[in-house]
Formats: structure tokens, C-alpha cells, sequence
């Protein structure tokens, strides 16, 4: 039996049928770093958002360190508690908001958008562990990035009952290896599957790399329709 999603109220709607913006939670990916999520903030200010672009140590901070980290920024932002407060992940990204949001859910929580986030773990991270490398290439992300995890990490993410926007890639750069991993669709890094769960609202492949999505304009203008209202945008434009 499905379960019925808790969302948070929307604010009055506008004149094309848009919500009206709020506040953005931006994270970027593993090995990441804020100036890379820099010209995706851009956009979504542009869009009348409030953006707190929060970066981490990814590789060497334990989770629970970093939720922490991140929950001190958000605290600290100058984002408008009466304004919904939205969240976007870049891969490895998506799941710390996912473990964010499970200990410290805003009470006006609006939508949250995935982009190429390894929901079922990634395949390369799995190779970072059948060669004994992952304490050197992964360190402390290693746990959250490979597709069997264990049952105490798996719990830290609850459960979505909340508006999920999520958007994958499937036309990867040009690799020996990933083409060697995977088996089905995928950005070069994470395959299509694997960005898909249960609960979510909504679900996107576009023609982007891993890494270029948070670059590329489709991007953005898909994750900001989500934002305005609750789903992707179809038929895509021309471009």
C-alpha cells in the first residue's frame, strides 16, 4: 500500500502557474567542490531563489560530521524560514540530503531535486573495492557510494515522502572503463537504474556526462520548473 507523501505547503501560486521561489540548498558531489555548483547557484538566483551553495570535505569527513557541518551552514544562511526551503543534490550529494533530511527535516520543507545521485550506489565504487583501493580512492565516502551498503548506512537515509524531483544522465564521456562496467544506460558514472527510488515524484534522463549536468543549461531548466511546479518539463525544447 502506498504510502501518502508529507509536503509541506506551497505558497500562493503565480500567474503562469508557478510557486513562488524560496530558498535552495545546494550540495555538489563526491571530490567536489561549491565552485563547481557556482554557475547552477547563478541560475537559480536568476530565478528568484535563494541559494546557500554549502561545500564539504567529502572524502575525508565521516557522515555524521558532515550532516553536522551541514546543518550548522543551513542554520546559519540567510534563508527565509517563511519561504519554502528546497534542496538540490549532485550526485553523492543527493545522498547526504537524504540522510540530511532524515534527521533534520525543515518544517517548511518545499521540493528536492537529485541530479545523477547513485541512489542503488555506483559500479565504479564497487571496483574501488574488489581492488582494495577504496580506503585510498573513496576513504569515507566509500560506504555510501557502493551498491551494497550496510544496513546501518541504508538506515540513515528513512524514507521519501516528499516531493523528489530526480534527473540522470545517459550519454557518458568517451571511456574504456565505464563502457566495461555497465551493462545498461549511464552517465560514466553512475547507470540510470541506480538514480531511480521509491518514493519519488518524478523521474528525468537527459543526453548529459556525470559531471557536465551541473553545467548545462536543460539542466537547470528542468531542475527550476521542478522547483516552480512539482514535475519536469514535457516535451522538452528544441534546442
Amino acid at each position: 500500500m502506498a504510502t501518502r507523501a508529507r509536503h509541506a505547503a506551497m505558497p500562493p501560486e503565480m500567474n503562469d502557474g508557478r510557486t513562488m521561489p524560496g530558498g535552495v540548498v545546494l550540495l555538489h558531489g563526491f571530490g567536489g567542490h561549491s565552485v563547481q555548483t557556482a554557475l547552477l547557484a547563478r541560475r537559480l538566483r536568476h530565478a528568484g531563489h535563494t541559494v546557500a551553495n554549502i561545500g564539504y570535505p567529502s572524502w575525508r569527513w565521516p557522515i555524521d560530521r558532515v550532516l553536522d557541518h551541514l546543518h550548522r551552514r543551513i542554520t546559519a544562511s540567510s534563508l527565509d524560514a517563511g519561504r519554502p526551503l528546497h534542496f538540490i543534490g549532485h550526485s553523492m550529494g543527493g545522498l547526504l540530503l537524504r540522510a540530511y533530511l532524515a534527521r533534520h527535516r525543515p518544517t517548511n520543507l518545499g521540493r528536492v531535486v537529485m541530479l545523477g545521485t547513485p541512489n542503488g550506489g555506483s559500479e565504479l565504487a564497487d571496483l574501488a573495492y574488489r581492488l582494495r583501493l577504496h580506503p585510498l580512492i573513496l576513504n569515507q565516502a566509500g560506504g555510501l557510494l557502493r551498491t551494497q551498503r550496510e544496513a546501518a548506512v541504508e538506515a540513515l537515509f528513512g524514507q521519501v515522502d516528499y516531493p523528489l524531483g530526480i534527473i540522470a544522465g545517459n550519454r557518458p564521456l568517451p571511456g574504456f572503463l565505464p563502457d566495461l562496467l555497465f551493462r545498461a544506460p549511464h552517465d560514466g558514472k553512475v547507470s540510470v537504474a541506480a538514480t531511480h527510488l521509491a518514493g519519488q515524484t518524478d523521474h528525468l534522463v537527459l543526453p548529459v556526462a556525470h559531471t557536465a549536468m551541473i553545467y548545462t543549461r536543460p539542466v537547470a531548466d528542468q531542475v527550476i520548473h521542478f522547483l516552480g511546479h512539482g514535475h519536469f518539463r514535457r516535451p522538452m525544447p528544441e534546442r
